[in-house]
């Protein structure tokens, strides 16, 4: 098994401190960060192959880099629930959030749960974190039932009206990944949209337009249409995070 000190030095080798302001722009946490660019995270992730023990030792050492590397090589199937109690309150970077929601969270047991539970708290990142979550499970469970979704859609009802720009964003994801599942889901997402813009709340009218853009798009509807296709026909991916 590779020590953590031989990954970090990886890490480091690819590492572009210059880049570190700009990411800060784009509301990254520059703490302890190195400036390593995802798609070089995944080749080390690759390399090294799926180690839980390797993963907790990543993420104890607080690097943005890190951390997003221990959700890379984790192993779903030994992920406890206090180990996603426990990293959920680490968060503190909106990127680090989605790629550990998107990696690692979202292929566990407690997936479904996490929504609900942390859709709840108080801390901005873990309440990014359950619509994140949401989002990521739209993307990635192709055997989630629509029932599923729909089930959930109070919750994002309900976190509409948080004013913290990484928890309203992450809402209007989950809102818009649900609604490219199928052309059902995108009818049910885009009435939700609807309810959302006629609340008083100016946040929540913002991810109402937010949402509808993005449902009611040409890229959006080519996806839908590809979906009736033959199997084997591709489809555009939906949309990721975007802070």
């Amino acid at each position: 098994m590779p020590e953590v000190q031989e990954l970090l030095e990886k890490l480091r080798a690819k590492a572009k401190p210059g880049v570190i302001a700009g990411m800060a722009r784009y509301g990254m946490t520059a703490e302890k960060r190195l400036g390593v660019a995802v798609p070089d995270m995944r080749k080390i992730a690759k390399e090294v192959g799926k180690d839980h023990q390797l993963a907790l030792e990543l993420w104890q050492t607080g690097i943005p880099e890190a951390m997003i590397l221990a959700s890379m090589v984790d192993v779903p199937a030994e992920v406890t629930d206090e180990q996603m109690e426990a990293w959920v309150v680490d968060l503190n970077s909106w990127d680090v959030c989605d790629q550990v929601c998107m990696n690692l969270f979202d292929k566990t047991p407690f997936a479904w749960k996490k929504v609900r539970d942390w859709s709840t708290r108080e801390e901005e990142f873990e309440r990014r974190a359950a619509f994140a979550l949401l989002a990521c499970l739209a993307w990635h469970d192709k055997k989630a039932s629509d029932e599923q979704f729909i089930e959930l859609l109070p919750v994002i009802k309900a976190g509409a009206t948080d004013g913290r720009n990484y928890v309203k964003k992450a809402v209007s994801w989950a809102l818009r990944n649900i609604g490219k599942r199928n052309p059902a889901l995108n009818q049910v997402a885009g009435e939700t949209a609807e309810e959302l813009g006629q609340m008083d709340s100016k946040v929540a009218q913002w991810i109402a337009r937010d949402a509808i853009r993005d449902l009611t798009s040409e890229t959006t509807r080519r996806r839908l249409a590809k979906l009736s296709r033959p199997v084997g026909l591709r489809s555009v991916p939906p949309s990721v995070g975007r802070g």
